[in-house]
């Protein structure tokens, strides 16, 4: 299967949205340049998305940040408690609302004086995200296999001979090593934080020098040895 084509068997889905046509044009003709088979999209307003988001799913969303009446900002806000989720990619002329974009924890941003240099690369970056979002994760606990998807995995915690894994709905324990765990799930976004935690950088909502809030409220350790290499990986991926 082409990651570029498809995740999970069906079509990419997605949206641009700007109030300039030219720039929708051009946006259109590159993203359909880079992944093929993908479906765009396009809107030229903030509100005629929000109505098209209440009715169908977008994997990855091209959003102007200054538009009139309903902004890129605005837009980002009502996606950010969806499950799932869409991209978040803000394409924009004013570096100066870079900054206040970033509580909204984009995926990426595109300078549109560089459209074409820039564009490609957080596509392609964005539909291996998408990939790896519809994979799941296999074990056996002690009396069923069980499949859960990655994205909906916040962390695993250490006990003793076993892991106890904690999902978004659930919570499960099956034998296996840490080191395991961490090998294997590193090219997922999944960072060894301490010796007893594994978390999923996308389940971060802040941290300090002593330990990270995860977006369910709970708070997880930061061990002193793996402190300042999770702390510069977690920053990368909350700042991007």
């Amino acid at each position: 299967m082409d990651e570029k084509q498809f995740a999970n068997g069906k079509n990419i889905q997605i949206a641009v949205c700007d109030d300039e046509k030219k720039m929708i044009a051009d946006l259109t003709e590159l993203i359909k340049e880079t992944i093929d088979g993908c479906d765009v999209w396009a809107y030229e307003s903030g509100e005629k998305l929000l109505e098209s988001i209440q009715k169908k799913t977008y994997d990855m969303l091209l959003l102007d940040i200054d538009m009139p009446e309903i902004t890129g900002l605005d837009i980002a806000k009502y996606v950010s408690n969806m499950n799932p989720k869409p991209l978040v990619v803000f394409v924009t002329s004013h570096d100066e609302l870079v900054y206040e974009s970033l509580q909204f924890h984009p995926f990426g941003f595109v300078r549109k004086s560089y459209l074409a240099k820039e564009l490609p690369k957080v596509l392609n970056d964005g539909v291996s995200e998408i990939v790896n979002n519809e994979k799941r994760f296999y074990f056996r606990t002690a009396s069923e296999d069980i499949s859960i998807m990655i994205n909906d995995i916040l962390f695993f915690e250490s006990d003793g001979n076993y892991i106890k894994v904690f999902a978004k709905d659930n919570e499960y324990r099956f034998r296996d090593t840490m080191q395991s765990i961490e090998n294997s799930m590193e090219s997922y976004g999944f960072i060894r934080i301490h010796k007893g935690f594994i978390v999923n950088q996308s389940a971060v909502m802040s941290l300090n020098s002593e330990e990270c809030k995860l977006i369910n409220g709970e708070s997880l350790p930061i061990g002193r040895s793996f402190g300042e290499n999770a702390r510069k990986k977690l920053m990368r991926y909350m700042i991007r």
